[in-house]
Order: structure tokens, then C-alpha cells, then sequence
């Protein structure tokens, strides 16, 4: 029997950051949804759900998303068969950064929703595609769905997101890291650290695409997890 796939949205993201996967894939297989809910850390997300999740199961995550999929994998690696990483930087956030990201939790919570989500994802962070602007309206409307208590909660997990580099390196599981190669929030070179970390880890660059490659290039990616989840290796394997 096909194992259970839980997909886990990056940062305010809801299921229709991953809908052209969940028709593709969810033909075959059961598909979990797994959102942040109340926590504000990834320990803490990964608490909550952790006790709801099969006893066996594949893991995809984008963003914020694929942080808690590697906390799931650091206190659960006996449960996750195969493991994707979507737009994921495996590195705890700059203090700097994080600091200069504090003006947006009050701009949030006065009004400014748009204006804050157009910062922590502006327009060049994606390909320059006909499309983007379509992209960009999605983002906005799950931003502003899950309001701005949301955005705070999630905020802080990414602020305070932990140095996951002891848990990758012995992550000895099928791992597949799926990088936009236009994406300005995770560059190239961050994704090919992240994919050299982990004793089995395969990277493969989507082209014409960003940081959400899922909605940019959904054929392309879906046709990558799909050949990953059957158990077959994407195009290049980093030792």
C-alpha cells in the first residue's frame, strides 16, 4: 500500500500553495494537509502534530513548511520513508534580518497585511512569467485569509527556526531538494549546501521559475515528486 504524503505550506501559505500537487498526487495516495495551527516556533509545530501523523509517511515541505518537516524528521526519523524540500533554507535566520523584521508584526496588526507580504516575498523573488502577477494575487489572498495573528505566529517560527545542520547530516533518507532557479529567498547555492548536507540528497533546479516552483512550474514539479515518491532519483545526486 501506498504510504500517506503530509504536505506542510511555507510561510502564510494555505492548501492551494500546493493544490496542482494535491490533484496530481492525491490520486494515488492519501495526502495530509499539516498547517502551523497556534505554535510560534517549528519545535513546537512539530509537538502538536506529531501525535496526529501516520506511523509511516512521505513529507514534503516548502518554505517555513519544509523546516518543520526537517524537525519531524529530527524527532521522527523512523516514521518518514522519503523527505522533499522545497525552497528551504536549512540555516537559522540572520539576526539581523530578524531584527528588521520586527516593524512588520505592528504593520500587520494596523492594516498593512499586503504591504508586509509583498516584503517578505516581493514580485523578483519569483520568475518573470506572464503568470507571476496571477501568483502574486495567491499569495496575497492566503496571506489575508489567515489573517494577521497568523502572520506573527509564523513570523517567529522562521525567526526562530533552529540550525538544523546535525540533524540533516545524519539523515540518512531519500531526500530530494527542489530549487526555482530564479528564487532571490533561497539562492542556488544555499540549496546545494542543503542538498550536499544529507548523506542521500538529490537537488534538481526548476526552470522559469522562483520560490514557489509548485505554482510557477507546477507540471515540472509535480512530474519531479512523482518520479521521487515512486522511488526513483531525480537528475543529479550530490555526493
Amino acid at each position: 500500500m501506498t504510504e500517506p504524503l503530509v504536505l506542510i505550506p511555507g510561510f502564510m501559505a494555505d492548501a492551494r500553495v500546493f493544490m496542482p500537487q494535491i490533484a496530481q498526487l492525491g490520486a494515488t495516495r492519501q495526502v495530509i494537509l499539516l498547517a502551523p495551527g497556534m505554535a510560534d516556533t517549528v519545535e513546537k509545530v512539530a509537538t502538536d502534530a506529531a501525535p496526529n501523523l501516520p506511523g509511516r509517511f512521505a513529507v514534503i515541505g516548502h518554505g517555513l513548511g519544509g523546516n518543520i518537516a526537517i524537525e519531524l524528521l529530527r524527532r521522527r526519523p523512523e516514521a518518514i520513508s522519503r523527505i522533499a524540500l522545497i525552497a528551504t533554507d536549512p540555516l537559522p535566520e540572520p539576526p539581523q534580518l530578524a531584527a528588521a523584521q520586527e516593524a512588520l508584526i505592528v504593520a500587520a496588526k494596523t492594516g498593512h497585511m499586503a504591504d508586509c507580504i509583498a516584503q517578505m516575498l516581493p514580485e523578483t523573488a519569483l520568475h518573470a512569467a506572464p503568470w507571476r502577477d496571477e501568483v502574486m494575487a495567491l499569495v496575497q489572498d492566503m496571506a489575508a485569509m489567515l489573517g494577521p495573528d497568523q502572520f506573527t505566529r509564523q513570523l517567529r517560527a522562521m525567526q526562530r527556526r533552529p540550525d538544523q545542520q546535525k540533524t540533516l547530516r545524519k539523515a540518512n533518507v531519500p531526500t530530494l531538494i527542489l530549487a526555482g532557479e530564479a528564487d532571490t529567498i533561497v539562492p542556488r547555492r544555499r540549496t546545494e549546501f542543503l542538498a550536499g548536507m544529507m548523506p542521500q540528497g538529490c537537488l534538481e533546479i526548476i526552470a522559469g521559475a522562483g520560490h514557489l516552483p509548485q505554482l510557477e512550474q507546477p507540471e515540472a514539479v509535480t512530474k519531479a515528486l512523482e518520479t521521487f515518491l515512486s522511488g526513483r532519483l531525480p537528475t543529479l545526486l550530490l555526493a
